[in-house]
């Protein structure tokens, strides 16, 4: 146990050593040395900083569609494609989910929850002020569906849709255009000729991709009974553009349907499918979307972009480890007669080898040590930069799991781009080493 002991301790003191003496060596040449580590410092940054923003928007965009619910099967209206005979006979388009689809919705075992709306563009007036937004005609049940609050008053409920009353709650954006510094609640605001009360203002919401993937701002929505939407808007609304005018008649643009279990959604879309086919025939005038699909389909999406970023990443530590390699080597070249005098007085190939080797690896960490401060800070700033000029939020998610795998992989760099020039080092003749100028 004692020569064990004593084996050990030479170990240590040997290995002490050469560090000593690789760290004094690149002190005497730092900007050398920091030349060299400048490619480990911006790998080791960009992997950190590419993985963490990378993580933060896919993150991002996977929590969009979890809003719309995993167990949630989103119906939309889809207005076929133009019918100039039918036109010809007809200034009204009609087409889309009709009350008869959600009542037979409703009625499907695996359904626990229904929320239909109307939905369509109108400019929402007070007094002289105008706001360009839509109208959303809904029941209560939309509120728990879209997890949406309230800045204050409160949403639509049963009584507001059974006795067809004009209330109305509204987006952020229009309580700010309309009412700019002071409070909306329970004043008045005109939709269609008809004067609705303002019985709750929501809070600004995220815009969210819609079933069809095109980004949504909900903000310069209102939100009105839909029973009360059809009395005062009718069955058609009509559209001018260019001169013309032309009508779209639809009874609703959207159901969203919330099923018992998770393991049914499909099964039920299905049904769901089946059913519109057998109904609306040949016109393909809707679209049935699984959320859970999308969420199964973007964390497949968000590996591979992450595969991507970590190959993109690696390629620049790769880079920076093959410029250590050749100040390394020049190095070699350069101390060869120091080397020749160490062998002299009796360093071994191994002393010389772990020495360079040292050298290397020491260059790597620090290198992978400042790279990775770096790149934390930039995570933290950047968002708050890109708030502030840009008016954007840059989403950005550190794990520990990015760092440490940069970190790593600079010391491994180290260690193997530092082998072979340290493997030169130590096959230098003492004889011809002492010799050169």
């Amino acid at each position: 146990m004692p020569a064990n002991i004593n084996h050990f301790f030479l170990l240590w003191d040997k290995s002490r050593r050469s560090f000593v003496l690789a760290v004094r060596s690149l002190w005497l040449h730092k900007l050398r040395s920091a030349l060299s580590v400048l490619g480990i410092v911006i790998g080791t940054g960009a992997v950190i900083t590419l993985m963490a923003f990378g993580e933060g928007s896919m993150q991002d965009a996977l929590e969009d569609i979890k809003r719309q619910g995993a167990t949630n099967i989103i119906v939309q209206s889809v207005k076929p494609p133009d019918d100039a005979s039918s036109q010809r006979r007809t200034m009204t388009l009609a087409y889309g989910l009709t009350h008869a689809d959600y009542a037979k919705f409703k009625q499907l075992d695996t359904i626990v929850g229904s929320v239909p709306m109307r939905i369509f563009k109108q400019e929402l007036r007070e007094l002289h002020r105008m706001h360009n937004g839509r109208v959303v005609g809904t029941t209560s049940g939309y509120r728990n569906v879209n997890k949406i609050e309230l800045v204050n008053g409160r949403f639509l409920n049963d009584s507001d849709d059974d006795d067809i009353k004009n209330v109305v709650v509204i987006g952020a954006d229009v309580a700010e255009a309309l009412f700019p510094f002071q409070s909306a609640s329970g004043k008045t605001i005109q939709l269609n000729g008809h004067d609705f009360i303002i019985i709750g203002v929501l809070k600004e919401r995220t815009p969210l991709s819609n079933a069809g993937g095109i980004s949504e701002d909900y903000n310069s929505d209102v939100y009105v009974p839909i029973n009360t939407c059809r009395a005062r808007w009718g069955a058609a609304v009509y559209l001018r553009s260019s001169g013309s005018r032309s009508g779209e008649q639809v009874e609703l643009h959207q159901i969203t349907l919330t099923i018992s279990d998770i393991d049914k959604v499909r099964d039920a879309g299905a049904v769901i499918k089946d059913n519109l086919e057998r109904d609306h025939g040949y016109k393909k005038d809707w679209l049935v979307v699984i959320p859970l699909d999308r969420i199964e389909e973007a964390k497949r999406a968000k590996d591979r972009y992450m595969m991507l970023l970590i190959v993109i990443a690696a390629i620049s530590l790769l880079v920076g480890g093959i410029g250590i390699m050749n100040i390394m080597l020049a190095t070699v070249t350069e101390r060869t007669r120091e080397i020749g005098i160490r062998r002299a007085l009796g360093a071994k190939r191994a002393d010389i080898t772990l020495q360079f080797l040292i050298e290397a690896t020491v260059q790597t960490t620090v290198g992978g040590v400042i790279g990775a401060l770096i790149g934390i800070g930039l995570v933290f700033i950047a968002p708050i930069g890109s708030e502030l000029i840009f008016h954007k939020n840059l989403p950005a998610q550190l794990n520990a799991q990015p760092v440490i795998m940069a970190m790593s992989f600079a010391v491994i760099v180290g260690v193997t781009f530092g082998l072979y020039p340290a493997y030169r080092a130590s096959r230098l003749d003492p004889i011809e080493a002492l010799r050169h100028d």
